[in-house]
């Protein structure tokens, strides 16, 4: 499956050494490794130096966008559904010392608190074949965008100008729309979900999302008010709520009560605006809202499916990193993290491929 993937994206590289060093690299990123870095990859390969490997990310001439395109038409192939879900969130990567483009001490939720750091957006795609990451952009602080001499030092091109998060979620979600990507949602916690000018963005394009949102969002009422939504959730009357699974995870099904609310006034024609909430079955007063856009007929246990399928880009952050090596790079240039990335997504679609094939297997069986 490796190999075929490989072959897939062969004439991304000019040169036939680091194409093959290419499909090496994957390989070590799949294999047992404790750590899975230039080192570690090269001694797996035999060789007695990672100066091959380092250069593949840093020297080589191969073109890392097109691989990504081509990383995420072999997904669409393998698991691409019509009623496939795109989700967008970031990841952190720890990091030491301050020449690592992108880095400072921000946020992440994988330390769960302010860190020294870089951060990745990411796209991921999913539907009942499996899910996998499609698309990347590296978080580029404005401490960074303003100092353009240290942005040089690590290999930021001139014209990569400050982009949100947000921003960046936008980008991926209009080159998989351009590419043809099969799709009928999209989710995103509420980092992005409360940024309006993004729900409009989709709406513009006709795109149906379930976006997770803060307790003090507001939205418009059929009756013409503005109204925060948890003040709009906590009016709805018991017998609105419905005791739903979002799907099994790794503790077993993800069962809560559910409820939904139109919104808006004035429906354009075919769809529909709702806020979903999603309550904790063991504590009542544990509440999750989301702004929904989609067709008129969408059905609670529709949202409910969407609303739950963010995990699918959790998962995939948690593959990616165990079995894939996506954060164990040593890499200090910009270029090079996305050179590194790419090939650590590609070898998680790689085994995305191997287990849905497996998984039809067993169906067939």
């Amino acid at each position: 499956m490796l190999s075929g993937l490989h072959a897939r994206f062969a004439a991304r590289f000019s040169r036939s050494e680091p194409r093959a060093r290419a499909l090496t690299y994957m390989a070590g990123l799949i294999a047992p490794l404790e750590r899975k870095n230039g080192w570690t990859l090269a001694e797996r390969a035999g060789e007695g130096h990672p100066i091959g490997m380092q250069r593949l990310l840093a020297e080589a001439d191969w073109d890392a966008d097109g691989v990504r395109d081509d990383v995420r038409d072999f997904v669409v192939g393998t698991i691409g559904a019509k009623d496939g879900i795109l989700i967008g969130d970031d990841t952190g990567f720890l990091k030491k010392g301050s020449r690592s483009a992108g880095v400072q001490r921000q946020y992440t939720g994988t330390a769960g608190r302010t860190e020294n750091s870089q951060i990745g957006t990411f796209l991921a795609y999913a539907s009942a074949k499996g899910r996998a990451l499609i698309d990347r952009e590296l978080y580029l602080p404005a401490s960074w965008t303003d100092d353009r001499e240290r942005c040089r030092t690590a290999g930021v091109p001139d014209d990569v100008p400050f982009a949100t998060k947000n921003e960046h979620f936008r980008w991926m979600l209009q080159r998989a729309i351009d590419a043809g990507v099969p799709f009928a949602w999209v989710t995103a916690d509420e980092a992005y979900g409360q940024v309006k000018h993004l729900r409009v963005w989709l709406e513009q394009r006709g795109v149906g999302y379930v976006l997770a949102t803060r307790v003090n969002d507001t939205v418009i009422t059929t009756g013409w008010r503005e109204v925060r939504v948890d003040e709009l959730v906590g009016a709805l009357p018991r017998q609105a709520w419905k005791r739903l699974s979002g799907g099994r995870g790794s503790h077993g099904e993800r069962v809560y009560d559910w409820a939904r609310v139109a919104i808006r006034p004035m429906w354009e024609d075919g769809v529909g605006h709702w806020v979903l909430a999603r309550r904790s079955v063991s504590d009542p007063t544990e509440i999750a809202h989301y702004v929904c856009f989609g067709p008129v007929a969408t059905r609670l246990k529709d949202l409910v499916k969407v609303a739950a399928a963010r995990w699918a880009i959790e998962e995939s952050f948690q593959v990616a990193k165990n079995e894939c090596g996506l954060d164990h790079y040593q890499v200090r240039r910009y270029d090079a993290w996305y050179r590194h990335i790419t090939l650590a997504m590609a070898a998680l679609a790689a085994l995305t491929a191997i287990r849905a094939n497996e998984l039809e297997k067993g169906a067939a069986d």
